[in-house]
């Protein structure tokens, strides 16, 4: 039964072995090397390498780029300061949070020094109290101009 299916359903397909003509061949490949991208294209597009070098040493050449840049990332590395330099020179904040909360410890510590200053002026002395302490005279301005 499922032999009956495969060939009711399978269409006759053909291959067509016919000789294309040389003139279609011609046409044909002259349609596809005009079509063709320029090297410089290739190149921008990183499918062609962009060297002088013989292709024989490319790969070579490649590799050699590949370990200039490695070395430099590397020397790089070495001379980056530590953690503790850092929080020295005031780059990175002195926090043991993850950095996902920094902002918000950051915020919180910006609000609590507010409140904390607003508490102080609020609990300031007046200019007659400075009067009666001695530290302000009474005919002196308390404003400071």
């Amino acid at each position: 039964m499922s032999n009956d299916l495969k060939e009711e359903n399978t269409p006759d397909l053909k291959v067509d072995e016919s000789p294309i003509s040389p003139l279609e061949r011609r046409n044909s490949l002259e349609k596809h090397l005009q079509m063709r991208p320029e090297a410089q294209d290739l190149k921008n597009r990183n499918i062609l390498l962009d060297t002088t070098a013989a292709p024989s040493l490319q790969a070579k050449q490649l590799e050699l780029e590949r370990q200039q840049h490695y070395d430099s990332l590397k020397k790089n590395l070495e001379k980056r300061p530590d953690r503790e330099e850092l929080i020295e020179r005031n780059i990175l904040p002195e926090s043991t949070a993850a950095p996902a909360l920094l902002a918000t410890q950051r915020s919180l510590e910006k609000h609590m020094r507010a409140d904390s200053l607003e508490q102080k002026i609020q609990q300031r002395p007046k200019p007659d109290q400075l009067v009666k302490e001695g530290i302000l005279e009474a005919d002196e301005n308390p404003v400071k101009e």
